[in-house]
């Protein structure tokens, strides 16, 4: 198994700790990982994207040009990065912010309104969580919710434990749109 991962959108979207949560969570299931930065010219508000490989082999090299996902949170992301999936791979696109179809139909896309659903859990910061939920609930033998769950109580520490349930929540509700989402596109 080996998925290669393009995640983008706005700075302060969360798209970096999508990433490296993505990516502690493979280590923590002994994957091999990799996960790669990339900043637009400004941090907030400017362009953002990683690149996260999970594999049970060895990772070649950190970058990605052929993804078997990309998680496009915003508008520009999309146009961006819409041509790097792979025939056959997914798409996952925050509908709450991009209001244009996808034009493939090779790939399998997702429309996860992220930001209606994080606002109806009363927190708009965890829209990023929401589209992850989605994403691991069809992605088949990545990462278990469970793992995301454990890295993410690591990477929030002691005093912000607080967040797990609201967490777990936001992948639920991800999981759940993104199994109304397929079953309306058949």
């Amino acid at each position: 198994m080996t998925e290669q991962i393009i995640i983008a959108g706005f700075g302060g979207q969360g798209v970096m700790s999508m990433g490296q949560l993505l990516a502690y969570a493979g280590m923590l299931e002994g994957k091999n990982v990799s996960w790669l930065p990339s900043y637009g010219p400004e941090m907030r508000g400017g362009t953002a994207n990683c690149n996260v490989i999970i594999t049970d082999d060895m990772v070649a090299s950190p970058i990605v040009t052929q993804a078997s996902v990309v998680i496009a949170l915003n508008k520009p992301s999309l146009d961006k990065f819409e041509s790097a999936v792979v025939p056959g791979g997914m798409l996952f696109v925050n509908s709450s912010l991009i209001d244009r179809k996808s034009v493939r139909e090779d790939i399998d896309v997702f429309y996860i309104p992220a930001n209606e659903i994080a606002d109806q859990l009363g927190n708009p910061r965890i829209a990023n969580t929401v589209v992850l939920g989605a994403y691991l609930a069809k992605a088949e033998g990545s990462i278990s919710p469970s793992s995301v769950i454990e890295a993410l109580k690591k990477v929030l520490g002691p005093g912000k434990q607080d967040l797990i349930p609201l967490n777990e929540e936001a992948l639920k509700r991800g999981a759940e749109q993104a199994a109304i989402v397929l079953e309306s596109a058949h």
